[in-house]
Formats: structure tokens, C-alpha cells, sequence
């Protein structure tokens, strides 16, 4: 008798179900991909019990016809793809044709449908002897799939499931992340006949950032940079959260794929790298991004439930996302933060308007009118002299000769000394001109002895002007929102080390030849990879050489990197390499150095500055790229709106 037997269809499909259906979310999952490639433009999704009991999709698709019916609960059976080139460019998001045969393997499943050319027919399936029943029905054009008792054949299985509330939980994950993937399509959750969500069709602009707000809240979409990239066949769109807005855990991470929600670690990496000296160690970052490309540049057909994806060319995609993310973090100026909470709080006021009191002119309610300047601070920052940067050295020139000897190493990294580059990464000359200009910003016709009683809006930066400074550790500005509150130790690090990482780019790496070569035993591919990149580590200050099959050889690092573990960087250079097509880990350790000389070289607490100074560093935080967060990832500036101090005092109520 032959060893070798052919599975009953009954078999194969449950040993697929495992699979497929992992979880009640699995089959919701399977259901709704189903409904969105039949051009479903409305979903209602109904739960019982977690899905236990109950779930039933109903979409206003395309439909099925009735002899199709039986096929569509047959195994491998698609409308989706025909043939070998059509699953090389997959554009639908199933096409295996294994999920409804799988679903109805382990549960009661009824399958109605009706095309909107003929009456609607029914098709039902039980996992015992998965035969087919047809019978005419009522339905209105488009697809229902009811599934009942789920895991009811196979009970050792159902004892894995968790409690209703954490298996409906999986499921409203599922119907949010899709309504996230389809704008164009209405959802509508219910659980045990109560109406959770009803994500409405966004179209606008607008409706979608309702949207996004509706699932990742309001304090996501509050914080949060809109991008739009396209370049060489490639196109990045959605949203990322400021590095303020970090989460303790990855769970505001949402990626698509030309609509497919994917975890894929090349994209990890690269949102990562993008992030990496913004966001405070130990955080993630949040987002809501939609990658498109030609489908034939990517095979989904990697994973048996397609959460991952393999791109053709990793190595290009990696750095478009990178480069991406990268500028998109790096362009976000204190106005546009400042734009943001302005809406935000908009809103919040078209919300109330009918619970807020109408605005007194004798001042009762004086917070809520138009912000005029103090005269006094507003004076004072115009008339301030500005001897402390006339000799262009800055702020630090005058710091503590207790700190002085940090920034003093600074220089010699670069060679030669770039111009207007002082020791600490402050540009005296500069900042003299920017307070020259603040000056100008007084009314015409005025003197700095007369009354200054208003800037108009318009006018006034968006750091606003510097009044005091606290404790020697925080300096307090007045600008068109209200307060703002400013760090200047870690907004003055940011600074340096911006300037830092210019000069450093601007000038050759300064390299240093090893007394004695170092020999690194490394694998075949590793050795060939160091050959093949080896422009990589030439431009950052690397000379590697290949010594043999097995080894390699470095006779030269860059100056800043001469204590380091050589080794080490080199083998994860390469690993990086081999895997992500690519590598950051020279600059990283770099950035990390220049970062340690910029925190050492800035200004320090307890050290007194003159509103000139102050004033100068507000407006080089104003054109400085992340200014919103230092070396380490903490913020560096807040601001309390006029309306946030009218509510800590009651004004108003």
C-alpha cells in the first residue's frame, strides 16, 4: 500500500484554516479584503460575542453570480488572478482563493450574494461534510457572509481563544486598520447590536484627517506632519507625529503598501534611522503611512497571512523612506507647530462656541481678544544693545571658564575652520544681525524711548520675544499665542549640533592611518559585501582592504571614531549592509560624538543672559532644523496659549 496519500478536501482545508483562521479577527480580516477587491463602497461589519457566535460582513459590491457560489467556497478557487504573470503583479489584496474554503471549514458559513442582473442566491457550508446548498434568496445587490460558531468542529482549538472582550478588541484593530487603508469606502462596527464605529466616505482633504483623528485621536492628528514625496516611480503620503508625540510601545504604527497593511523590517529600520536623533531613547515613533509603486516591484506572496512584503529593489525603497521621513522631521519649524495648536484649538472652539461668553471690552474677558505685547518687555528686546556678539563669538563666549574647556574641542575636528562656525557652533556675526533686524520690527516713526503698545500679529516671531529668564534655566517669551517656555540649555545643544553636523559635512573627513592595521575575521559574503560597498566606507574615512577569502583588513578610520570598537562597527556596517542594502551606523557614532561635544559645548544653567541673548537664540531655534527637541530626543521648547492660563484661572467662568 503506498505511503504517500492524497488529504480528503475536509483535511486540507483545516490544516489551511490554521493558517488562515487564527482568530475571529483572522476570518473579519479575509472578509473585508474580500469585499473591498468586489468594489464594496459600504461595510457593515455585525459581531456577537467577540466573533465567537457571530460575524457577518455585508458589502454593496459587484457581487457573485450563482454558479460561481459553489466555487467561491471551493479551495484555491479565484477571480482575482488567471495567470503566472498576473501573481507577479498582485494589485488586489487577496488571490489565493483558500480563505472562504478555510473559514468554512471550522464554522457554519452562509454565503449570499446578488449581482444586480438576476434575483440573489445563497450558498451554505458546514465544516462536518463541506457540501454545498444553493437556495434563492433576498438581498440587495452586492455580498453578505455570515459566519456562525466559529471553532465549533474543533474544540481544542476554541480553548485558545481569549475572553469576548480581547478577541472583539483583535477585531476592532482589523476593521480600523482597513478603514484606515480605504478612504473611499464607509465602515460601520457593531457589537452585540450596538454601533461602535461608523467611519464615514472621506474624500477631502479634511474628511480623512477626520478620519485618522476619529482612529488614532485627536492628539495624533494634533501633532502630526502631513507628507506628500513622490520620486522615481516611488510615492510616501500620510502623516507622522512629531518626535514629542513618541509612544511607549509601537502601537501607533500603521504602514500600507498600495493599500496592503504590512510590518516589514526594512521599513522599520528606516522610520527608525529617520527618527534617530529626535525621539528619546526608549520611545516609538507614530504614523500613518501609504507607500505606492509599480505592483510589479513587489511580491506580496511571502507570507501566509500577508503582513509582510519583499520588495525588488530594498535597497532604493529603504532610502527613498528614509531620505523621506528624514527631510519631512527635519523641515517642521516652530510656526508650523504653532499653526497646528492654532487649529487644534479652533476647533476646540467651534466645538464650545455656544458654552463661551461673549467677550468684555472693559477686560473682564480680556484674554480672549487680540494679544498686544507688554511695553515694557517689547521695549526692552528692541532697545537691548548687542555688545555681548560684537566680538562673534556668541553666547558661550561669555559661559563659565568652567564649561569653557569642553566647547574648545570642537574646532579641531574640522579642517579647516568653516566660516562662521565659532567654537560652540555659534555664529556671532549672525546672531548680531538678527538682533539688529529684531529692532527693526518696531513701529515706524517710533523711537525706542516712546510707547510701543502693539506688534501686529503679523509682525511678531513665532517664539515670540523673550521677557525674563527663570531660575537660569528656562527662558520665558511672549509671542501671539501666549507664553512660551523655553529650555535653553537643550534648545542651545540643538542648535551646535546642527551647525556641528553642517561644518562636519561641509569639510573632508579628517582620517587617520592605524599604526598597526586591524584584521577582522569576517564570513565569504560579508568579505565580498566590504569589497563591493567599499565606497561606503571610503566616504566616511574607512580604508578597508580584503586580506582573503575570510578576512579583512582596516588601515584607516575617520579622527572622531579612533577610540572606538572598530571591529565591532565594521561587522554591523556589514550586516546592515547585507540585509537593508545599506548603512548608517559610521554616521550614527559620528552624529553621537558631535551630539556629546554640542551638549558639553552649550550654554548651562545658571548662566545669565541679556534679552539680546535670549532674543538671538529664539530666533536661531526659528531656522534651526528639529529645533523641537535636542540630542536626546527631550523638548526644548512649550507654549501656554492665552486660553489655557484663562481656564488655570477661571477667567471667564
Amino acid at each position: 500500500m503506498s505511503k504517500i496519500r492524497l488529504l480528503s478536501p475536509r483535511l486540507a482545508n483545516q490544516i489551511a484554516a490554521g493558517e488562515v483562521v487564527e482568530r475571529p479577527a483572522s476570518v473579519i480580516k479575509e472578509l473585508l479584503e474580500n469585499s473591498l477587491d468586489a468594489g464594496a463602497q459600504q461595510l457593515q461589519i455585525d459581531i456577537e460575542q467577540g466573533g465567537v457566535k457571530l460575524m457577518r460582513v455585508r458589502d454593496d459590491g459587484n457581487g457573485i453570480e450563482k454558479d460561481d457560489l459553489p466555487l467561491a467556497l471551493s479551495r484555491h478557487a479565484t477571480s482575482k488572478i488567471y495567470h503566472l504573470d498576473d501573481l507577479e503583479a498582485v494589485a488586489s489584496l487577496g488571490f489565493r482563493g483558500e480563505a472562504l474554503a478555510s473559514i468554512s471549514s471550522v464554522s457554519r458559513l452562509t454565503l449570499t450574494s446578488n449581482t444586480g442582473e438576476s434575483a440573489a442566491w445563497q450558498a451554505k457550508c458546514e465544516g462536518r461534510d463541506m457540501e454545498t446548498e444553493l437556495a434563492p434568496a433576498a438581498h440587495p445587490q452586492g455580498t453578505s457572509v455570515e459566519v456562525r460558531d466559529l471553532f465549533f468542529n474543533t474544540p481544542a482549538r476554541r480553548k485558545f481563544l481569549r475572553t469576548e472582550k480581547t478577541e472583539y478588541n483583535r477585531i476592532e484593530d482589523i476593521v480600523k486598520g482597513l478603514a484606515l487603508s480605504r478612504f473611499d469606502v464607509g465602515f460601520h462596527l457593531r457589537h452585540n447590536s450596538r454601533l461602535i464605529h461608523s467611519f464615514r466616505k472621506a474624500e477631502q482633504t479634511l474628511e480623512k484627517e477626520r478620519r485618522v483623528a476619529q482612529i488614532c485621536g485627536a492628539g495624533f492628528m494634533d501633532n502630526a506632519v502631513a507628507i506628500d514625496i513622490e520620486r522615481t516611480g516611488l510615492r510616501l503620503w500620510g502623516w507622522v507625529a512629531l518626535p514629542s508625540f513618541s509612544r511607549s510601545q509601537a502601537d501607533l504604527q500603521y504602514f500600507y503598501v498600495n493599500g496592503r497593511a504590512i510590518r516589514d523590517r526594512l521599513v522599520s529600520h528606516a522610520v527608525r534611522q529617520a527618527y534617530q536623533d529626535v525621539l528619546y531613547h526608549g520611545r516609538h515613533p507614530a504614523f500613518v503611512l501609504y507607500l505606492e509603486l509599480d505592483p510589479a516591484n513587489v511580491d506580496v506572496n511571502v507570507h501566509p497571512t500577508k503582513h509582510e512584503v519583499r520588495f525588488r529593489d530594498g535597497r532604493v525603497v529603504h532610502d527613498f523612506l528614509y531620505r523621506s521621513l528624514h527631510h519631512a522631521l527635519a523641515d517642521v519649524r516652530p510656526e508650523h507647530q504653532l499653526a497646528k495648536s492654532e487649529e487644534s484649538a479652533l476647533d476646540s472652539a467651534n466645538t464650545n462656541e455656544k458654552q463661551t461668553p461673549t467677550p468684555d471690552t472693559t477686560g473682564e474677558f480680556a484674554g480672549q481678544n487680540s494679544l498686544s505685547f507688554s511695553k515694557t518687555s517689547a521695549q526692552t528686546a528692541f532697545s537691548e544693545p548687542a555688545q555681548a556678539f560684537s566680538n562673534g563669538q556668541g553666547i558661550q563666549q561669555q559661559a563659565p571658564h568652567s564649561e569653557s574647556s569642553h566647547s574648545q574641542a570642537a574646532p579641531s575636528l574640522f579642517s579647516p575652520k568653516p566660516a562662521n562656525f565659532s567654537q560652540n557652533g555659534f555664529s556671532g556675526n549672525k546672531v548680531e544681525e538678527q538682533i539688529s533686524a529684531y529692532s527693526a520690527l518696531a513701529p515706524k516713526g517710533t523711537t525706542h524711548s516712546t510707547d510701543i503698545n502693539r506688534v501686529d500679529d503679523q509682525e511678531i516671531p513665532p517664539l515670540g520675544f523673550a521677557i525674563a529668564q527663570l531660575k537660569g534655566i528656562y527662558i520665558l517669551a511672549e509671542n501671539a499665542q501666549g507664553l512660551v517656555i523655553v529650555d535653553m540649555h537643550a534648545a542651545h545643544e540643538r542648535i551646535t549640533y546642527e551647525r556641528m553636523k553642517q561644518a562636519f559635512d561641509q569639510q573632508s573627513i579628517k582620517a587617520q592611518p592605524l599604526l598597526v592595521p586591524e584584521s577582522i575575521a569576517v564570513s565569504e559574503s560579508e568579505a565580498d559585501l566590504a569589497d563591493t560597498h567599499s565606497d561606503i566606507f571610503s566616504q566616511l574615512g574607512f580604508e578597508i582592504q580584503r586580506a582573503g577569502p575570510e578576512t579583512v583588513v582596516v588601515r584607516q578610520v575617520p579622527v572622531l571614531l579612533q577610540k572606538a570598537d572598530v571591529t565591532q562597527l565594521v561587522r554591523d556596517v556589514l550586516a546592515d549592509i547585507k540585509v537593508y542594502g545599506s548603512s548608517k551606523r559610521i554616521r550614527q557614532h559620528i552624529n553621537e560624538i558631535l551630539g556629546t561635544i554640542a551638549c558639553h559645548g552649550s550654554v548651562r544653567a545658571n548662566r545669565k543672559l541679556t534679552l539680546a541673548e535670549m532674543n538671538a537664540l529664539l530666533r536661531d531655534m526659528e531656522i534651526t532644523e528639529r529645533s523641537g527637541q535636542c540630542n536626546h530626543g527631550r523638548p526644548t521648547w512649550a507654549v501656554q496659549s492665552l486660553s489655557e492660563l484663562d481656564k488655570l484661572f477661571l477667567r471667564g467662568q
